[in-house]
């Protein structure tokens, strides 16, 4: 067993040290840092090629990755294992007072044992078994893991029957850019060096799932995102005439009880069951203030599936948007009547009916009614849009809605669905090719030979719960399903892109073995010890062995 855990936890500190806040140039910062670390190895000395500083494509923010690797030479193999982590992590703003020591753990632990804790956090900051500070479970432990690995490979390459590659990535806590242009690389590493990828082992961080829960998981595969978006008119009045108008706000609230913590949309798949759908923004979008009631609503939601495709999802959604719509004008409608037997006035029947488009139905209408003359419209309109920086690609799709809404003949309230963000890709590993199967093996092996070394139950579950960017190196979807996702982003194309070819291109199968704590982005983000920097390793190398025999 490799004797990890002083040298694990001395790169962890060493990152941890580093600031890289995701969206800001401590991004640039700790890329830098680790590409000189890397280099500073002998093996790389000896081979400066086989370290790279990559800047990532398409991205309004300068920052890199950094990829290295390690010839083995124990055996003529092209079998090659990928380890992956990500190198950004959220801000500080959380820890108030003591935020000039949220990135130097020693000095955080001793400012704690001052601070009015909770009990469980007093408890484990006071065994000396837990570890604190921004990002030491979020997830430069598990960067620290997989840097190890590959120094200890360098040193002993006659050990390693094939090759090791580590992707340190950018930009994982928010959209992405770090492994979408790493795909790149490893096409072209591949191409180059004729490696044959065989397996991704990511290090994000794993938590406990429930109160109580003793179990450290590892995970195979991963949940997939989805940020469903809606646009919703109305009609405008004066609020002394509400009954006249159709407020937006109201059909946007009918929604958000509709769609948010709804069982029903709940993606259960190999018997597990990811977080029901909760929403994420509510807003109208009037500018400013007037008595008169908003013309439109905007909402999104987080949306989790394990088996289900985008173009299902919107299916669903449509569905649901169609029901809460109903049951708006249902309880609008009941209340006009009380309201009218309370004051006397007169009831008249309101005129408003449900009716809920997804936006590529919408799209290929106005196209049709309107040619080219639409199309190139909305073209100038999107590139003058881009020019807002302050933009995200979520308010540029609801901007883009907005827009294209104006041009609709029948002007009716309404609901658009759309997509607004990223799709994180679902990914399944359940042994459906020889490589999968491999893995599942080594996995299985790995956990059997590490298990007695540790006390608490090592659990292997089908899903990684929370998003990660194991989303990024492989698809489960067909083609109809990514085709769902780019016709139905107002902003594909432009303020958003993501070439899902590139995922298919590397397609490789994908575990997640990685640091285990508590409270990954809040102020007493921790992990513990023995597992972070002894048991990820070791299992981490096991399954490496036995990929490459």
């Amino acid at each position: 067993m490799l004797s990890c855990r002083e040298e694990v936890l001395k790169f962890t500190n060493e990152l941890v040290a580093v600031e890289s806040i995701v969206n800001t140039t401590g991004e640039i910062t700790i890329s830098n840092f680790l590409y000189n670390k890397i280099a500073s190895f002998p093996y790389f000395q000896n081979n400066p090629s086989y370290l790279m500083l990559s800047r990532t494509v398409n991205d309004e923010i300068e920052r890199y990755n950094v990829l290295a690797f390690v010839k083995g030479t124990k055996k003529n193999n092209n079998k090659t294992v990928i380890l992956m982590g990500h190198t950004d992590t959220v801000g500080t703003d959380d820890y108030n007072h003591l935020q000039d020591k949220a990135c130097y753990p020693e000095e955080l632990m001793k400012a704690l044992h001052d601070e009015p804790l909770p009990e469980l956090v007093r408890k484990q900051l006071e065994s000396g078994e837990w570890h604190f500070g921004r990002g030491s479970v979020d997830m430069k432990s598990g960067v620290a893991s997989h840097l190890y690995l590959l120094k200890y490979y360098s040193e002993h390459p006659e050990e390693l029957a094939g090759n090791l590659i580590l992707l340190a990535e950018c930009d994982e806590e928010d959209s992405s850019h770090g492994v979408l242009s790493g795909l790149r690389d490893l096409k072209n590493l591949r191409e180059e060096h004729h490696f044959d990828y065989v397996a991704l082992i990511n290090s994000d961080f794993v938590a406990p799932r429930y109160e109580g829960d003793e179990n450290r998981y590892i995970y195979k595969g991963t949940i997939g995102k989805l940020l469903p978006s809606f646009f919703i008119t109305g009609s405008e009045t004066h609020a002394g005439s509400s009954f006249e108008g159709l407020d937006p706000n109201y059909i946007a609230a009918e929604l958000t009880r509709q769609i948010s913590y709804n069982p029903d949309l709940v993606d259960d798949s190999l018997g597990e069951f990811p977080a029901p759908p909760v929403s994420l923004k509510q807003t109208d979008l009037k500018p400013t203030y007037t008595i008169q009631t908003a013309l439109s609503a905007y909402v999104y939601y987080n949306f989790f599936i394990q088996s289900w495709s985008p173009k299902e999802v919107l299916v669903k959604l449509k569905e649901q948007a169609e029901t809460a719509f109903d049951r708006a004008l249902q309880t609008l409608s009941d209340n006009y009547q009380k309201f009218c037997e309370r004051s006397g006035e007169t009831y008249n029947e309101l005129p408003w009916k449900k009716r809920v488009i997804i936006y590529e139905d919408m799209k290929l209408l106005l196209e049709k009614e309107h040619g080219d003359r639409f199309i190139q419209h909305m073209k100038a309109f999107k590139e003058k849009l881009l020019l807002d920086k302050s933009l995200d690609t979520r308010m540029f799709a609801a901007r883009v809605v907005e827009e294209e809404w104006n041009w609709m003949a029948d002007k009716s309230p309404a609901i658009i669905i759309f997509y607004s963000s990223l799709y994180s890709p679902r990914v399944e590993v359940t042994g459906k090719n020889e490589k999968e199967k491999h893995l599942l093996d080594a996995l299985q092996q790995a956990v059997e030979h590490v298990q007695p070394n540790y006390s608490h139950p090592i659990v292997t579950r089908n899903f990684f719960p929370y998003v990660c960017d194991m989303s990024c190196v492989a698809l489960s979807d067909d083609e109809e399903g990514i085709q769902a996702v780019c016709n139905n982003n107002p902003g594909w194309g432009t303020k958003h892109f993501v070439n899902y070819q590139d995922i298919r291109d590397i397609n490789v199968p994908a575990i997640n073995i990685g640091p285990y704590g508590y409270d990954a982005h809040k102020k007493y983000e921790r992990m513990e010890l023995k597992f972070s920097t002894e048991i990820v390793p070791k299992l981490t190398n096991e399954v490496i062995i036995r990929l490459l025999k």
